[in-house]
């Protein structure tokens, strides 16, 4: 992969013909506002998406009159994403069906060897950078878009602004298939910046002409460990909420397995998904759940819901914490009246899935607290064999 922009024909680094695409919601007037000017994957950009206006609008790039290219394997695929918790199961899954795997990976300190070693091939680019992105796409097939932006990051860096870079690279490099995932709801609460880019970014991929698959996810099984056991085994505060949120978590090794089901469906594309597990769960019935299979109490620190609002007021008065604002409005959909689940017999069907394979909560924590207890005892027991008594 030592290609370099520089070294792409004319009509590859800078696309001539562009259509405009809008997303229909408009952002409140309080909230930041993103407009992605007219503009192309070329060296020469700088930032993409800069100007701020009122609405999330967008241009997006033509492809048609480019001339054919060699022709690409169904099962290249570039994976957006892969160090995150999906992304790298999304990886795994890939390379257990024979997919050819490319990484697209942010350079960092810490090279990400593991996704070398499981056999995928590692590419640097970053997508707060356009002109890092047309290189990482030659000879890709299918994009399976994880990513999201650090949480020290502001939100419309890479979750619009790259969005926006990468769909139109991959519309003006002729990339046959596109995954993105998304939130479940996020076109129900325009409020909430995260979520109106998520809703924004699925009408600019509908409108771009790439042939798509969207999946909206409703919370992760895997992000229960850091925020409910391990401070639960560790004898430390459980953080939640007074409100009635419940939330259908999905094995992120179930959601891998559906997508590239799915992949494989051309009955699915240019079709919107949602992924539920088999169960919407309170938090308090996590915590209880957790507190059942470890064997003890938890520390349970209760957040009032009317303290998230007055927190995300407070910010907003100070420029610097506007992104802690953001995230905090999120939190606050996420500590509401609402139900993240949906149906999924509908799904299943589609896809010719059994809802019996989908693992649920209940056994995905059992089967950690079981092999968790085991090797605390495990360690417990080698700490008395190499005591030394005088």
């Amino acid at each position: 992969m030592a290609s370099t922009l520089s070294s792409f024909p004319p009509h590859l680094a800078a696309p001539r013909r562009r259509s405009t695409l809008s997303c229909a919601h408009s952002l409140s007037p309080t909230q930041p506002h993103f407009l992605a000017s007219s503009s192309s994957c070329s060296s020469s950009l700088g930032r993409h998406c800069m100007p701020l206006q009122v609405r999330c609008d967008a241009q997006t790039i033509s492809a048609s009159d480019l001339t054919p290219g060699t022709p690409v394997r169904p099962t290249s695929v570039l994976v957006v994403g892969a160090t995150g918790t999906l992304g790298r199961q999304i990886v795994r899954r890939a390379l257990d069906e024979g997919y050819d795997v490319r990484c697209l990976v942010r350079p960092r300190p810490a090279p990400a060897d593991f996704l070398r070693d499981w056999g995928a091939i590692v590419v640097n680019g970053d997508l707060s950078k356009p002109e890092t992105i047309p290189a990482t796409l030659v000879g890709i097939h299918t994009i399976i878009d994880c990513a999201t932006g650090r949480p020290e990051e502001p939100i419309k860096t890479v979750d619009w602004e790259g969005k926006v870079a990468l769909i139109q690279c991959a519309k003006a490099m002729g990339i046959q298939k596109y995954v993105f995932y998304s939130i479940h709801n996020c076109d129900n609460h325009p409020e909430v910046p995260l979520m109106q880019i998520k809703h924004c970014t699925e009408k600019f991929l509908q409108d771009s002409g790439l042939t798509y698959i969207i999946i909206r996810l409703c919370g992760f099984m895997q992000g229960l460990i850091g925020q409910y056991a391990v401070p639960i085994l560790e004898e430390k505060s459980v953080w939640g909420t007074d409100a009635p949120t419940r939330i259908a978590y999905m094995d992120t090794q179930d959601i891998a397995r559906l997508t590239f089901i799915a992949l494989r469906n051309e009955k699915i594309n240019q079709k919107l998904l949602t992924f539920a597990g088999p169960r919407a769960w309170t938090t308090q019935e996590v915590i209880t759940l957790c507190e059942r299979l470890a064997g003890q109490d938890a520390n349970v620190t209760t957040v009032p819901v009317s303290v998230l609002r007055f927190t995300r007021q407070l910010t907003r008065f100070f420029q610097w914490t506007n992104d802690v604002a953001d995230r905090l409005a999120f939190t606050e959909v996420l500590s509401s009246d609402t139900v993240f689940s949906v149906p999924m017999n509908e799904t299943y069907s589609l896809l010719g899935v059994d809802q019996k394979d989908i693992l649920t909560l209940e056994k995905y924590l059992q089967e950690y607290f079981t092999n968790i207890l085991k090797k605390l005892k495990d360690l417990k027991a080698q700490s008395k064999q190499t005591d030394i008594y005088f």
